[in-house]
């Protein structure tokens, strides 16, 4: 039914309406050029726009739901967490002019209704279509099946999983959902139960075992992939595209004259990153210890939670400039008991110091390059105009600073006798 090579499942085109569904495999599209080459309408009786899809009615029963993704919007940064199963998607209204469900497919429409149900014990729970996560190859039409989800996460809040967030562009303000999807651990998706889908009569004993889990418990069963090599490697921790390059070098660009300075940005960051920071403060270099800044991290919620000590090194890098063992070893030593580092830089870690920290572990957080502009993005700053707008609003003093150094000190003249 399918080719392998390499370890990796393509599934052509005059074999989609047979085939199963298979994590991670490609679904190859047509090549003719046009709207016909979508692989989705042959595979799942899918239409072939949009990224949302779905078989049934919005306004009554839906019986199956596609959601696609380009993975590469730097404004809505679609993305799945292999390591927990957790898949991040937005909704579609994603351009000022029209209010949060009044779409033209009803995308977020459709997000309310599964996200409410899902939170409405069983009977809400069977009126939640099976959804299927499918992102762009790349080439072509082709799309990779990314899994089978359910709304929500384990470690999330009921409030935390669907959340009307704002953006701004062209001057107004707008909002637009950011959705937490689960991705059940159903590594093969059979042809009976999706044709029986299709039919708008689906049979339940053909359904995955997670699936009926989840229906009848709540319960997800994440599908988790843990890293078989826990360091990355200089491509993994660059961008991954140009404009994420822009970005760091706008960074870059605007701290090269004060980079002490980036210690703030870097502050921001970690805040990005860790939003259950209670208190972080850039330390002077003439008592820092070295450090560049110390924090507290809530662990836990209300009378349970517990405060955990982190200090912050920044290092503000050109891409050329990779962070060592000697710096990695002048963090680690200064790190006091119970404390936790985090290693904030516009460049990567070399590969002998990231197996060191790793190997021994030492509790050191690394944030790249690329996880930068991958924060960012989750936060509404996608681009280098936005990014630079931000930097010049939150850290103006380095700019000041650098104005100040650079203006010439005059003199007074001494009066001739």
């Amino acid at each position: 039914m399918a080719s392998e090579a390499a370890s990796v499942r393509t599934v052509t085109f005059d074999q989609l309406t047979t085939s199963n569904l298979y994590v991670d495999a490609t679904y190859q599209g047509g090549r003719r050029g046009n709207m016909g080459d979508d692989p989705l309408p042959r595979l799942l009786r899918m239409d072939s726009l949009g990224g949302f899809r779905k078989r049934g009615s919005v306004a009554g029963k839906l019986q199956m739901l596609v959601l696609t993704s380009s993975m590469a919007d730097t404004d809505w940064p679609d993305s799945l967490d292999r390591e927990t199963g957790v898949f991040t998607y937005y909704g579609d209204n994603k351009k000022p002019g029209q209010e949060l469900h009044k779409t033209g497919r009803d995308g977020n429409l459709i997000l309310q209704k599964i996200f409410n149900a899902a939170r409405s014990g069983v009977e809400g729970r069977r009126e939640v279509p099976p959804t299927f996560l499918f992102a762009n190859a790349g080439t072509w039409r082709d799309m990779i099946f990314l899994g089978l989800a359910v709304p929500g996460a384990s470690d999330l809040d009921a409030s935390e999983e669907l959340v009307a967030i704002w953006r701004t562009a062209g001057g107004q303000r707008f909002q637009n959902y950011r959705a937490r999807f689960t991705v059940l651990n159903v590594p093969t998706i059979t042809r009976t139960w999706l044709d029986s889908l299709i039919a708008g009569k689906p049979e339940d004993e053909l359904a995955p075992e997670a699936w009926q889990t989840w229906i009848k418990t709540g319960r997800r069963k994440a599908l988790m992939a843990t890293r078989s090599l826990e360091y990355r490697s200089k491509g993994e921790q660059l961008p991954r595209d140009k404009e994420g390059e822009a970005i760091v070098q706008v960074i870059r660009d605007y701290f090269k004259d004060t980079p002490h300075a980036f210690e703030h940005c870097a502050a921001a960051v970690a805040r990005f990153m860790m939003p259950d920071v209670v208190s972080l403060d850039v330390t002077r270099p003439s008592r820092d210890g070295g450090r560049d800044g110390v924090g507290q991290l809530r662990v836990g919620a209300g009378p349970s939670g517990i405060l955990v000590d982190f200090a912050l090194e920044a290092k503000c890098y050109s891409p050329s400039n990779s962070v060592g063992v000697r710096e990695m070893s002048r963090l680690i030593s200064r790190l006091r008991h119970r404390q936790f580092g985090v290693l904030v830089t516009t460049s990567w870690v070399d590969l002998q110091a990231y197996k060191e920290i790793k190997e021994d572990q030492h509790p050191i957080v690394v944030v790249s390059a690329g996880d930068i502009v991958d924060l960012l993005r989750r936060n509404g700053k996608g681009s280098a105009a936005i990014v630079t707008t931000w930097l010049a609003e939150e850290f103006p003093a380095a700019t000041q600073e650098m104005a100040a150094s650079s203006t010439d000190t005059v003199l007074p003249i001494t009066p001739a006798l």
